[in-house]
């Protein structure tokens, strides 16, 4: 995981999802352990109007790494100011035989260190259930 200080704000999104849901799914570490690492104490995610602290963050994970999802995050447009990040991507996940595409307006606050603080997340489905 990188830092999003003087990083490319697409590369930094792209790493981070992608590094974290690889940390979660390609590995035996403890959940929290994982989300420790990529978010802080603190965190406080929005998504779609539900409120996610860490501890709901940790029990979100634990079903995901069963499933154990390919996924992939195409990153849209992204800009940074500071440690405030606005991206717009699309998550394709393939699971257990669907395939999914989420598109996200994501608004975020990230740590020095690249954790993540905070998150406001918008999806909608771009591609309807097969």
């Amino acid at each position: 995981m990188g830092t999003l200080e003087h990083a490319d704000p697409k590369a930094f999104i792209a790493g981070f999802f992608t590094s974290f849901t690889d940390d979660l799914v390609h590995t035996d570490e403890d959940a929290a352990t994982v989300v420790d690492r990529y978010h802080t104490p603190d965190v406080v995610q929005i998504a779609d109007g539900v409120r996610i602290d860490r501890a709901r963050l940790v029990a979100h994970c634990r079903p995901v790494r069963k499933n154990r999802p390919d996924s992939r995050i195409e990153v849209h447009d992204a800009m940074a100011d500071g440690d405030r990040v606005a991206a717009r991507y699309t998550l394709h996940v393939r699971q257990r035989g669907k395939e999914l595409e989420i598109e996200v307006s994501f608004f975020g606050r990230f740590a020095e260190d690249g954790r993540m603080r905070e998150a406001h997340l918008l999806t909608r489905s771009a591609k309807a259930p097969e």
